[in-house]
């Protein structure tokens, strides 16, 4: 939902230099390194590579670069269908080819890219043509357009470019994005100047953009409020509500799902679900939004908004503090008393959901948390490395596919509490193939009734994938899980 809709009515310009701040410093510019959704880098992604598909409010599928993504036997095998004549920004062809290369590399476990879950469930691509490539999936999910908008699939890199090795490609990466780079001053800024071969004119509509990090969100709002920048992408509850009260220009992304504590199944002491149970009966989620918002955060108290279609009225959890300490007392008694370790990111607003937990369970006894402060190249390690107890990830979504099941099922390597429950597995596999919205209903009710039973996760806040910009600056358009298209976007003179 965007507001205010002041470009509605005015014809874009093109010219400027927008100063767009991001939540996440990238540690490389190759698009498999990098991720797509608004709290990582979303908008670089964008900026160099554009995007094969994009979505709507809605969730439907949108086409950019490509013409066309079809099934026709229910999601077992899609044709992908580019547009003529796309060019990367040195001139060479982006054909079916260099998506097929882009593709493979994503699903090779050696590449570590954050969308390989996603990647594997592809068991292969064909180059039909210059324009046509056949993707043959492991399993059929229908809704597989959803996991490229979702992911780095939807970005496209010179596979030249790529081939000369990481050094070479961070200093000159080739994609067909609306932007290429001028220069890249690590931990400082990325400079970037529009790319005249762009399959989309007039677009992008700005001159250049320049993208720097903020981690803590007082100064990120301070920044952009203040004149130091033009467009800040925001995952914070607090600033968005501060950006609607004054008045500026946001877009906010309604998603299903949310951020949640992964609980750390593998070891102790999440291997226990009475451990399990008793952090998720002991938390209050009201106190914690107050703690960590100032209470304008949107509490996940159901696995779908109201606005799903599977959507359920069923709580997802309830805080107890009786049976809390009735778990905590049991598990000492035994000899394992809870004691574990949050691994926090370092953003301001991690660590106030680290800080805020660890004061809530200090009310309790036989029960001792720790922070860890980490940095996202850690944080993205964990997802192969498994050394956590407890850390934040985040399941948000317009379709539950496929992120749902890439996020929970048993064998996943997304699945980041690393519960293996034949149950849940099923239940997800039922909404991934079942073809009516009624049967899909069905087995995601099943699937919300499994997690709140076996509480791998404690779910906390809707996702908040937003961004907000000066009063001069329009186009704000996101896709996917919060992804901001900056070709849209334009300043006032």
């Amino acid at each position: 939902m965007a507001s205010p809709a002041s470009d509605a009515s005015s014809k874009p310009v093109s010219g400027g230099i927008a100063r767009i701040i991001m939540t996440s410093d990238p540690t490389s510019l190759d698009p498999a390194s990098l991720a797509n959704q608004a709290a990582i880098t979303a908008v670089l992604g964008n900026a160099l590579y554009g995007t094969l598909l994009t979505t709507d409010e809605t969730s439907k599928v949108g086409y950019s670069m490509a013409e066309s993504f079809t099934t026709t036997d229910g999601g077992a095998t899609f044709e992908l269908k580019l547009r003529p004549d796309l060019v990367f920004s040195d001139g060479t062809p982006l054909n079916a080819a260099a998506v097929k290369f882009n593709w493979d590399r994503i699903k090779d476990p050696a590449t570590a890219s954050s969308s390989l879950p996603e990647a594997a469930m592809v068991a292969s691509t064909e180059v039909i043509d210059d324009r046509t490539m056949k993707v043959t999936m492991t399993t059929p999910i229908a809704a597989f357009a959803q996991a490229v908008v979702g992911t780095v699939l939807n970005w496209v890199a010179s596979p030249a470019a790529l081939q000369k090795g990481k050094q070479s490609f961070d200093e000159k990466p080739i994609g067909a994005g609306p932007f290429t780079l001028q220069s890249w001053t690590r931990q400082a800024e990325i400079k970037l100047t529009k790319n005249p071969r762009y399959w989309d004119a007039p677009k992008p509509y700005l001159d250049g953009i320049t993208l720097r990090t903020v981690l803590d969100s007082n100064q990120r709002y301070n920044t952009l409020t203040s004149g130091g920048a033009d467009v800040s992408i925001e995952t914070n509850w607090i600033n968005l509500g501060k950006a609607e009260a004054a008045g500026l220009p946001s877009d906010l992304l309604p998603l299903s799902g949310g951020n949640f504590l992964a609980l750390n199944t593998r070891r102790a002491p999440f291997d226990d679900i009475r451990a399990r149970q008793a952090v998720s009966a002991a938390l209050d989620i009201d106190a914690l939004n107050l703690a960590a918002y100032n209470g304008k955060g949107s509490v996940a108290e159901t696995l779908f908004t109201d606005a799903s279609p599977f959507y359920s009225k069923t709580q997802l959890r309830s805080t107890d503090r009786a049976k809390a300490q009735q778990l905590f007392d049991e598990l000492a008694a035994e000899g394992k008393p809870v004691s574990f370790t949050f691994s926090s990111y370092p953003t301001s607003e991690n660590k106030a959901i680290a800080e805020n937990v660890q004061a809530q369970l200090s009310s309790f006894k036989n029960v001792k948390a720790e922070v860890a402060i980490i940095d996202f190249a850690k944080g993205t390690a964990l997802r192969s490395t498994h050394d956590f107890d407890m850390v934040i990830s985040s399941a948000a979504f317009q379709d539950p596919e496929p992120r749902l099941l890439a996020n929970f099922t048993g064998n996943s390597p997304a699945n980041m509490s690393g519960l293996a429950d034949p149950e849940l597995d099923a239940a997800l596999l039922a909404g991934r193939t079942a073809n009516s919205v009624a049967d899909r209903k069905a087995a995601y009710d099943k699937v919300q009734a499994r997690l709140t039973a076996m509480t791998p996760v404690i779910f906390l806040m809707r996702s908040a994938p937003g961004a907000i910009a000066a009063k001069n600056v329009n186009g704000l358009r996101q896709y996917g899980a919060g992804s901001l298209l900056p070709e849209e976007l334009w300043i006032e003179k």
